[in-house]
């Protein structure tokens, strides 16, 4: 009997290793330096979602990353497509989001001589990355797809980068037996959980915050459980507001740009903290003012899948290593003493949240009234449509506005990166094709990456992008006009009419610059078999929901 085992090329080989893992979908920009990859997909079940270029390619597979929970995978080519890609890699780093870029390289024989496209790929992305290695054989490609895969999903998940040498992808080695790897939880110490459970029934004023990757919907109801038996507010850090649900009786607001200041004093003069698999960086502590860096006034408990988080920048009462799907069942037998007392606390958290949330009232210059926007999304979405955003004031009416009431229901980059919102509703609906997707961007932010709606097209995703146009840098412009009233520098912008632009895709579109045509609008693009564009031409003075620029910088306009 013939028992010779098949011999595979790498690109065959690495094909098949993803297969093992379950990868249903990947997002590339072809390149000569992986056609035997390419070729190799020909013959597979994995659909591969051709990109336009690499920067959007890195986001859509980022955001699967985020949407599944495995982590997103992503080739492109060597050199300038890898540097392309850099942008997908910094959000996933800072997002602790699982990714895999693949990305090509030379002929191994030609290595350090500068060759055509050649970059040292550890020096580029070794400070953004948990992991980048070379596979220098096909006989190692098994081995390597596979650490790969378990290093991007341990402890705190991130991205990993493998390079593929053409002459090892022209290689051929056996095909051996492919292991399917599954991530390793992190349970929590018996006796942490007990100290933790009895240092905040006995506090007053106690906030919990909560934030990362890693959650499940389960996990995420395992918590408002848990608080709710013990009267504890819970606040979500940036950009993870969709961890718990804005209408609970606990909810307390969000810990991000343009924090509500009265959820900032709570945070500060709680007597106990909890951070549950959250860093607290920068955004979230308000540039560091919410907790004392290394002491923190508070008596805090931090949890963190990964060990090296602990200790970090806040030195805890309580640390401990824990992923949320482990750390959550752990506390549903235990039984609050002393949840009465806090009642009056818990109340007035979330009503101070309430408050912060209402849409304002006022009359912004322009025809074109954000309120109004919020208003009819609330009313035509479902409560658990996805919606994706990038960078940009305009996010500001999101985050501070929408309801966010399920798991899985937000996708934005906590690294503040602009163009994220296109690129990252792709990925959504591809992940989640049973559910409304919304991609937010602004003028700015959407040309980073517009000519991703070709990949759209192609995909065939129902997705609704808004386009809310200012003409303006806003962010920029804001500090602008704060820093250096009336002097304006590199802040305009010139731009095409974006809905005439999504026709030239095939796209249905709407140009707004009322309100009033909004809700006919957004109802068609909800019917549309495929991807739909709203521009929405916005006044630039509506630069915040609290200030107009002229406000900011002082000088009294009208209009």
């Amino acid at each position: 009997m013939n028992t010779a085992k098949e011999q595979l090329s790498g690109g065959q080989l690495i094909v098949k290793a993803l297969q093992a893992q379950g990868v249903t979908h990947l997002f590339s920009v072809p390149g000569e330096s992986f056609l035997d990859v390419l070729d190799a997909l020909y013959d597979s079940d994995i659909n591969n979602i051709v990109c336009r270029q690499e920067g959007g390619a890195a986001m859509m597979a980022e955001a699967w990353g985020k949407a599944t929970g495995t982590p997103g995978i992503c080739f492109v080519t060597r050199g300038p497509g890898a540097t392309n890609a850099s942008a997908g890699i910094h959000i996933a780093d800072q997002d602790s989001t699982p990714m895999i870029l693949f990305v090509g390289q030379i002929n191994s024989g030609n290595r350090h001589r500068e060759g055509f496209q050649e970059l040292d790929y550890r020096q580029v992305f070794g400070t953004m990355t948990k992991w980048v290695a070379e596979i220098d054989s096909a006989a190692r490609v098994t081995e390597m797809v596979a650490r790969a895969w378990a290093i991007a999903t341990a402890g705190r998940p991130g991205p990993v980068v493998l390079v593929l040498p053409e002459d090892a992808l022209c290689d051929t080695a056996i095909a051996d037996s492919m292991p399917q790897c599954t991530p390793v939880p992190s349970y929590p110490h018996p006796q942490q959980v007990e100290q933790m459970v009895t240092l905040l029934d006995q506090a007053d004023n106690p906030m919990v915050i909560v934030g990362g990757s890693g959650w499940s919907k389960e996990a995420c109801d395992q918590l408002a459980d848990f608080v709710t038996r013990f009267n504890l507010p819970v606040a979500c850090s940036f950009r993870r507001q969709m961890l718990f649900d804005h209408q609970h009786s606990h909810y307390a607001g969000d810990a991000g740009l343009g924090i509500n200041p009265q959820l900032a004093q709570r945070i500060k003069q709680a007597d106990v903290l909890l951070l549950i698999n959250t860093r607290f960086s920068e955004v979230a502590a308000q540039n560091y003012t919410l907790i004392n860096i290394p002491s923190p006034a508070q008596s805090l408990i931090h949890i963190h899948s990964g060990a090296e988080e602990l200790g970090k920048l806040y030195t805890p009462t309580i640390g401990m290593r824990a992923d949320p799907i482990s750390l959550m069942p752990c506390l549903t037998e235990y039984k609050s003493t002393g949840a009465a007392k806090r009642k009056q606390y818990l109340t007035a958290c979330h009503a101070s949240y309430k408050a912060w949330s209402q849409l304002p009232d006022r009359h912004y210059p322009g025809t074109l009234q954000m309120p109004k926007i919020l208003q009819i999304m609330q009313a035509m979405l479902p409560a658990d449509s996805i919606i994706t955003n990038g960078a940009g004031n305009y996010a500001s009416w999101i985050h501070r506005f929408w309801p966010f009431r399920n798991f899985g229901s937000q996708l934005a980059p906590t690294s503040g990166s602009m163009g994220y919102g296109l690129p990252a509703a792709i990925a959504a609906k591809l992940a989640c094709p049973d559910r409304t997707v919304v991609g937010m961007a602004g003028d700015g932010c959407f040309q980073m990456t517009m000519q991703e709606l070709a990949s759209a097209v192609q995909a065939q995703v129902q997705i609704i992008i808004m386009v809310v146009d200012n003409g303006i840098y806003g962010t920029i412009r804001m500090h602008q006009e704060k820093r250096f009233p009336q002097r304006v520098s590199g802040t305009d912008m010139v731009n095409p009419n974006f809905a005439e632009l999504a026709k030239a895709y095939g796209i249905y579109s709407a140009r707004i610059e009322h309100h009033d045509d909004f809700a006919p609008a957004l109802q068609q693009a909800q019917n549309t078999d495929g991807p739909a564009l709203l521009h929405l031409v916005l006044n630039k003075e509506v630069i915040t929901p609290q200030q107009t620029l002229s406000e900011i910088s002082g000088v009294s306009k009208s209009g």
